[in-house]
């Protein structure tokens, strides 16, 4: 009879590990050989789908690309050969994604990528380190500190700032706000809110920003623990800021015995790229107090343009800066960095653990970053910039940017010459906002439901991808033309087609979306009865 003893514990290991080696990337020549083939496979993979593409999108319908995912056997309790998987795949993703390298790919500040960071996303994800402590990522730690450190010199922030990465502006944004409330609690109440929690007075806070401000402003406030009724917007001219109504808002909060603790100031608003004057917004906010953050998630790549970098000027005096390399500075997503005036602050989130980042690890210069980071794990999302800056240099970055600005005035110049469009306001930085006119004499929720549906059957059809927003309850169309490959003759050819399918739409009468608004629900009740 065979033994029923079961195996030494040694030969299990040995032979799990053989059954195991081949799934991961490894020193073994097999492992190395296995992932060359697998890039290169990809590698042809991503170049055939992106030379037969003729327009942004497959005009798939969400109908038919749930039936295809639905059809994929997710979890199979034994696994396929990793090139059959890429294989059933790349039919899903490669022909159903939206291409940001296509010129009529223009509605959201989405990018396309310079080769040279798609080149470093290799490196970041082959080797996998993570950012929180110095035994994970040394050389890649103290690329993070070098290029932080440039970042703040580059913005004037002085001799005692320093930087963190983060995943986007949303994180950065957030970042800055904790930093400004605990800062504040510290410095005018006494209060440590990393050990102690919220003030008392924590319902009297208020955050400061214009009516144009990223969401994320909202979102940190209620993320906080202020509830987003502490974020007060300030009217804003010609979509822009302004120091005047800064004094005002700040001057009659107080008055009312409230604490406005910080306010943000956006460097290249969302829809209109509008800038404010950053050292007059500066001035008005230090006079009052307040922790002055510039949320430059858009707009902070304008430091590398010749023709535009003066919409900066002020920047150095921020508290706090936001910036979004996956914007103007065509990295991949993710990749973004808080510049901070003064280091120390960081000490509001800094903590130890003995098994990550000990204390005697300072002593002996090794670089945690996490004391600084309100992520433990963390990609390497620095090398991405660090590399793609050295290939493209600065002046040549500067050019592109210039270049996607002329772009959009000039464009804007052929719309406003047309009396089938109304311009919102000329570019301030390369977004557009427009909207289509009909020929007929239509209410405006009939001309709303027209520009709606131009966005909606571009998108649906493939043809292209463009933005959508809204002025004073009206419906507006963007084009976001971040591309610096983009010439002219595409955004013209894209503005006839909007054109023609508006004035198809008109024929058909489209009627716009009846019956009332849904009543809200229960957790968007007020604060107070």
């Amino acid at each position: 009879m065979p033994s029923t003893r079961p195996l030494p514990t040694d030969s299990i290991v040995q032979s799990n590990t053989h059954r195991f080696k081949h799934y991961f990337l490894s020193d073994r020549t097999e492992s190395v050989a296995g992932y060359r083939r697998i890039v290169e496979q990809l590698a042809g993979d991503i170049a055939g789908a992106i030379s037969r593409a003729q327009q942004p999108y497959s005009g798939t319908s969400p109908a038919d690309l749930r039936q295809q995912i639905a059809a994929l056997d997710r979890f199979p309790a034994l696994g396929r050969p990793l090139a059959e998987v890429i294989e059933r795949t790349r039919a899903l993703v490669l022909e159903n994604n939206i291409s940001v390298y296509h010129p009529h790919c223009v509605a959201h500040l989405h990018c396309p990528c310079f080769i040279a960071s798609l080149a470093a996303e290799m490196l970041i994800s082959a080797f996998n380190q993570s950012m929180d402590s110095w035994d994970q990522a040394p050389a890649a730690s103290m690329i993070e500190q070098a290029l932080g450190e440039d970042l703040c010199g580059l913005y004037g922030l002085g001799a005692d700032s320093d930087a963190v990465f983060t995943s986007g502006g949303t994180q950065s944004n957030f970042m800055a706000l904790l930093l400004a409330r605990d800062h504040y609690s510290a410095t005018r109440l006494g209060w440590n809110v990393q050990r102690c929690g919220l003030p008392p007075e924590v319902g009297r806070y208020r955050i400061v920003c214009s009516e144009h401000a990223h969401f994320s402003v909202q979102q940190s406030a209620s993320i906080l623990g202020l509830g987003s009724d502490a974020v007060v917007t300030i009217a804003a001219r010609d979509f822009g800021e302004e120091a005047g109504a800064l004094n005002a808002a700040i001057a009659e909060l107080k008055a009312r015995d409230l604490l406005p603790i910080a306010y943000v100031s956006t460097a290249g608003t969302t829809d209109f790229g509008a800038i404010g004057d950053l050292g007059a917004l500066a001035d008005a906010a230090h006079g009052h107090g307040l922790w002055f953050h510039v949320d430059a998630a858009y707009g902070g790549a304008l430091r590398f343009s010749r023709q535009h970098r003066h919409l900066l000027a002020g920047i150095e005096q921020a508290d706090s800066v936001t910036l979004d390399f996956h914007k103007l500075f065509y990295q991949p997503i993710s990749c973004s960095v808080l510049l901070l005036q003064d280091k120390h602050r960081f000490r509001y989130v800094r903590l130890h653990a003995d098994y990550l980042n000990p204390q005697s690890n300072e002593a002996i210069g090794l670089i945690d970053l996490v004391y600084k980071s309100i992520q433990t794990t963390r990609r390497f999302d620095a090398l991405k910039p660090f590399i793609a800056l050295q290939h493209v240099g600065t002046e040549q970055l500067g050019e592109m940017i210039d270049h996607t600005i002329a772009l959009a005035r000039a464009v804007a110049d052929g719309l406003r010459e047309d009396a089938r469009f109304q311009l919102a306001t000329p570019p301030m930085l390369n977004a557009l906002v427009f909207r289509y006119l009909p020929t007929a004499d239509l209410p405006d929720a009939a001309i709303d439901a027209i520009n709606s549906e131009i966005k909606t059957r571009l998108l649906l059809s493939g043809r292209a991808i463009v933005g959508q927003t809204r002025i004073d309850e009206r419906a507006f169309l963007k084009l976001t033309l971040l591309n610096p490959m983009t010439e002219l003759a595409d955004i013209q050819g894209l503005v006839a087609t909007i054109r023609t399918l508006g004035a198809q739409l008109e024929a058909e009468q489209i009627e716009p979306p009846g019956g009332p608004m849904a009543a809200a629900h229960d957790s968007e009740a007020a604060c107070h009865p």
